[in-house]
């Protein structure tokens, strides 16, 4: 079984910081790490390569300084890497990405794609299905539990809604995304760490694709970020102290009179 897992490098959360002039997120000088999401990804895919044998190629597309994340989740267990790396690829929006990677994943075999739902600094939830589309393979998304079929011609997974779940089957190749609860991503052994440093991580840039040049990076973008900015902090709130629930009650009927709202 071949199982391919497509990871973002994104900025740590804590740290991001946007550049007034720019209005584009600040990147240098900020900690970087493999997107929460894409990491659980990996921990499944590697599970699965542990039952059933697999084997796993992590792909990413993103600056040279992305080979970081590859590193981890070749120590989490994957056996290849692929960074695609170009600087025709910047200012890539989720479609031209998911084009971008489309390419790339017709030069690699495989039974299952893996993602995570989203990036936790874009939140859009979008190259993963996008992807699946130009793949032309069916996808479901919000995965919490996945099961081979017997023969491994087949998938039948749980997919997260706001009611509950659902149950869902596929016949393979597909692409999953998937969610917290999933699995808990495993820490990598010290040794795994210094046996990822020894495993090839092949470079892939535009000389190496096929299709059309103009649908890459920013030419091939539909989108555009037109503004970013931070927002205002929100005001302090105010805490209803009142001897029962019908006093707090009163209080906060008072408290919306005198702004109007009632």
């Amino acid at each position: 079984m071949e199982i391919v897992v497509c990871i973002k490098q994104v900025p740590e959360i804590t740290e991001v910081k946007i550049d007034p002039e720019t209005r584009t997120l600040v990147r240098a000088g900020v900690p970087s790490i493999v997107n929460p999401f894409d990491e659980i990804a990996v921990e499944e895919a590697v599970r699965i390569k542990e039952r059933v044998g697999a084997t796993v190629t992590v792909v990413t597309m993103g600056p040279p300084q992305a080979r970081d994340a590859l590193l981890k989740c070749l120590a989490m267990g994957a056996d290849k890497a692929v960074l695609v790396t170009d600087r025709a690829f910047a200012g890539a929006d989720t479609w031209a990405t998911a084009y971008t990677l489309s390419q790339v994943l017709k030069k690699i075999p495989y039974d299952i794609v893996l993602c995570g739902k989203q990036a936790i600094d874009g939140d859009t939830a979008q190259v993963g299905p996008e992807l699946a589309e130009l793949l032309g393979i069916p996808h479901i998304t919000y995965v919490r539990k996945v099961e081979l079929h017997q023969d491994l011609k087949g998938v039948t997974v749980r997919r997260e809604t706001d009611e509950g779940y659902d149950v869902v089957e596929c016949k393979l190749p597909a692409l999953l995304t998937a969610i917290k609860g999933l699995n808990e991503p495993r820490l990598p052994s010290l040794m795994n760490i210094l046996a990822a440093n020894r495993k090839e991580i092949k470079t892939v840039t535009l000389a190496d694709l096929d299709g059309n040049p103009e649908q890459y990076g920013l030419a091939g973008s539909l989108t555009q970020v037109v503004d970013v900015f931070t927002p205002e902090p929100r005001g302090k709130g105010i805490k209803i102290d009142g001897s029962s629930p019908e006093e707090a009650a009163k209080q906060v009927v008072q408290f919306l009179l005198e702004k109007n709202v009632l």
